[in-house]
């Protein structure tokens, strides 16, 4: 059985737990923000010589639901073939997205679907379709053009952009924050 606590020691010892909880709450809100580094699997879907990206994004999808997805990232590869890895805010894997000509595969913990088409893919994992082709070229700093889509670049520099969709509906709205180097 504790012993109790001495009347004149309560405030004193109040005071020092609620500095290690607050501790403690730092250092859990501190790394949820940041992403640990990551290694891509080397994988025959991404050529070596493919581009690499890495960060956040986010993707609000403006229906009657207000659906919104945001993740932490890496993408490896070219638009015929490559590896999207997405990540929870402690770093844990979310999901993996592998595609090469005529084949996609979707893979969320032990869920794994296959596809012959990455945009339902991709539909089903953020609630949206995404211009991946575009995508690609985005991240390096070329404004291609995307049926329905409009990119702005203007913040490249920053290792930021953002894309909104107006056709199809309902509108979307694309951000991506780049880790920077």
């Amino acid at each position: 059985m504790p012993h109790p606590v001495p009347h004149r020691l309560r405030p004193m010892l109040i005071r020092r737990q609620l500095c290690a909880t607050a501790a403690a709450t730092a250092l859990l809100t501190l790394a949820g923000c940041a992403l640990p580094p990551r290694q891509l699997q080397a994988d025959a879907a991404a050529p070596a010589a493919a581009g690499h990206w890495s960060g956040r994004l986010a993707l609000q999808v403006e229906d009657a639901q207000n659906h919104s997805f945001s993740a932490g990232f890496e993408l490896l590869g070219t638009p015929q073939r490559g590896e999207l890895l997405l990540f929870t805010p402690l770093g844990s894997t979310l999901a993996r997205l592998l595609w090469a000509p005529g084949q996609a595969s979707l893979q969320q913990g032990e869920d794994r679907k296959t596809s012959d088409s990455l945009p339902t893919l991709v539909q089903e994992l953020t609630g949206s379709d995404l211009p991946i082709a575009a995508l690609f070229d985005w991240l390096q700093g070329r404004a291609t053009a995307a049926a329905g889509w409009q990119v702005d670049l203007s913040r490249m520099e920053q290792g930021r952009l953002s894309a909104r969709r107006h056709d199809p509906q309902p509108p979307a709205a694309l951000r991506i924050v780049l880790d920077t180097p």
